[in-house]
C-alpha cells in the first residue's frame, strides 16, 4: 500500500489546481484502484484483466478530467473512484444488456474491446437499481454501501469519511445489507 501521506499530500496539490499531481497519483493508487474493481466484480470474461485494466483507467481519466476535484483526503479519494468504478460498470452491463436485444456492440476504451460477463451483467444492474431505490429511502445507508463496499473501505475508515462512530457505521451497514437483501430477492421474484 502506498505511503497514505503522499497520496493525501498530491490530492491537496490536485485540489488546489495543480494538474501535475495526478501523473504523480497515479503510480501510488493504481495497484489499490485495480483490487476495488477486481474485488467488486468489475470483470470481464474469459480475461478479467483487461477490463479490470480498463475500468481503471477510465475512471482515472473521468476523475482528472474534472477541472477540480474536491477530495478530503485518501479515503474519500477511493470512495469517488470506485464510485466512478460503479457507474461505468454499470453502463457496460446496460450495454451488455441492450446488445442481447439487438441494441449494440461491446464497447471499446482505449482499443480495448470490454466484455462483461452475461452472468455478471445482470446482477450489476439489479444491484445498481436496488442502491438507487436505497438512495431514494435512505441517502445515508446507500452512502455507505459504496464506501463498504464499492470503494472497500473499513468500518473505520468509513466512519472517518462520514465523520461518525464505527458504532454507527456498523449498525447501519447490517440494515443496509438487510434491505438490499429484501429488494433484491423482492425483485427476483417479482
Amino acid at each position: 500500500m502506498a505511503n497514505e501521506m503522499d497520496i493525501t499530500q498530491l490530492l491537496e496539490a490536485w485540489r488546489g489546481g495543480d494538474r501535475h499531481a495526478v501523473q504523480r497519483l497515479i503510480p501510488l493508487v493504481y495497484d489499490e484502484l485495480r483490487a476495488i474493481a477486481r474485488g467488486r466484480g468489475i470483470r470481464a470474461h474469459p480475461d478479467d484483466t483487461l477490463q479490470t485494466t480498463a475500468i481503471v483507467h477510465e475512471a482515472f481519466l473521468k476523475l482528472a478530467d474534472r477541472s477540480r476535484l474536491e477530495v478530503q483526503d485518501r479515503h474519500h479519494f477511493f470512495a469517488i473512484a470506485a464510485k466512478a468504478m460503479r457507474q461505468l460498470a454499470v453502463d457496460y452491463a446496460r450495454r451488455q444488456a441492450a446488445g442481447k436485444r439487438g441494441g449494440g456492440a461491446a464497447p471499446v476504451i482505449d482499443d480495448i474491446e470490454v466484455v462483461p460477463a452475461p452472468e455478471r451483467s445482470a446482477d450489476v444492474i439489479a444491484l445498481d437499481e436496488a442502491l438507487e431505490r436505497l438512495a431514494r429511502l435512505d441517502e445515508w445507508l446507500s452512502r455507505i454501501v459504496e464506501l463498504r463496499y464499492f470503494a472497500g473501505l473499513s468500518v473505520e475508515e468509513t466512519a472517518q469519511v462520514l465523520g461518525c462512530s464505527d458504532r454507527t457505521v456498523k449498525r447501519d451497514w447490517r440494515k443496509a445489507r438487510a434491505l438490499l437483501h429484501a429488494d433484491l430477492t423482492a425483485a427476483r421474484q417479482g
